[in-house]
Formats: C-alpha cells, structure tokens, sequence
C-alpha cells in the first residue's frame, strides 16, 4: 500500500497530526492524497495520564480515554485516513521517492512519514538510529532521547512529532507538534503556500 504521508504512532502527536491531514481533503492539493496513520499506542505515556491542566478538557478527563475517543474522532470525521491496526514499525529505509516502512505484519511505501512515537531509549525502529540523541529537554536520569531535526525536519519527507521532536512530556505540546507537523505537510503539498485549516461556524 502506498501513501503520501504515512504517520508512525496514534498518541496525541500522531493523531493530531492525522486529524489536521484528514481535514484537509476538501481542499484541491489534497483531495487525492493518501493518507494513514499506524495505531500502534500501547508504550504512549497518555495510558496512564490524568489531564487536569489542559486548556479544554474537562478535570478529570483520563489519558487512555483520549486515546480511544480520538481513534472513533479521526474515524467519524475522517474516515478516509487509514488507520492501520495492531502493527508495530520495525524499519525505515530511504528510497528514491520516499521511504519504505516494515512492520511485523506488512510493507508500505510513502513519500513522507512522521514519526510520533515515545521517547524512550527502547525506540527499536531500524533506520532511524543516525539520527538518536540524548533528549535536550528530559533530565539525564531519564534516559530520554530525541531524533535530531530542525523545526521538526529530520531530512527531506522525514518528520518527527510530539517528545521525540525534543519537546517536553506534556499532552498540549505533544499535541500541538503533530499539529504543526500536519501543516507543514500540508504547505509542501500546496506548492511550499503557508497553509493551515480552520473550521468556521457558518453565519
């Protein structure tokens, strides 16, 4: 199966990402993309969290039920973004155009992917071990780690979102990075145009 974005990791940066790319469609650079998003969300850290202090949630409101409820959110609004299912990425290799993704179960290409998963030393992506370094925002006992990127770019059509783009564990960062991820993609497909995409109540 081949995609033009394809994101590794359905935590808050993945999915977010995915929720900006899936509601893009209406626009013309983008109605014939194709787009997934591997769910692969048992290491995120939102399992065990509980969001008190994020602008919009209800108090109370519990990690893995953000989880859930953005998988049935992506599903009901975008349904034409793939969300593959119990499959963990095992490499990613360069090629010509885009990359090639393997994971226990299958092989996909893309021409760009972003990679949203934890950022923990036990990452075991093959491919991606260049770019690993210590965490610049994570105590050293941690032993947290990052992949080396610029504005979150590690190279051509290879991104990375969330704590392992170098920003620190909270859920509105994590979000907010998948999200900036999302339009960034979305302004090279519309021919390097700035783009972002608002929902507005109609008058």
């Amino acid at each position: 199966m081949n995609f033009d974005a394809l994101i590794i990791g359905g935590g808050p940066a993945g999915m977010s990402c995915a929720l900006v790319l899936g509601s893009a469609k209406p626009k013309p650079f983008a109605t014939n993309k194709h787009i997934g998003i591997i769910m692969h969300q048992k290491t995120s850290h939102l399992q065990n969290a509980l969001l008190n202090n994020v602008l919009g949630l209800k108090p109370g409101t519990l990690g893995k039920d953000i989880l859930e409820n953005g998988r049935q959110q992506l599903k009901d609004l975008y349904p034409h973004v793939s969300q593959i299912e119990k499959e963990k990425v095992k490499s990613v290799s360069k090629i010509t155009e885009g990359f090639i993704i393997e994971t226990n179960k299958n092989t996909y290409k893309a021409k760009s992917i972003v990679i949203a998963v934890g950022y923990t030393s036990l990452l075991t992506i093959k491919g991606l071990e260049n770019y690993i370094e210590s965490h610049p925002q994570a105590a050293i006992e941690k032993d947290r780690i990052w992949l080396k990127n610029k504005n979150h770019l590690i190279e051509e059509g290879l991104y990375v979102a969330g704590s392992l783009a170098g920003w620190r564990s909270q859920f509105a960062m994590a979000s907010g990075s998948g999200a900036q991820v999302a339009t960034d993609i979305l302004t090279q497909w519309n021919n390097g145009k700035h783009t972002k995409i608002h929902d507005k109540i109609s008058s």
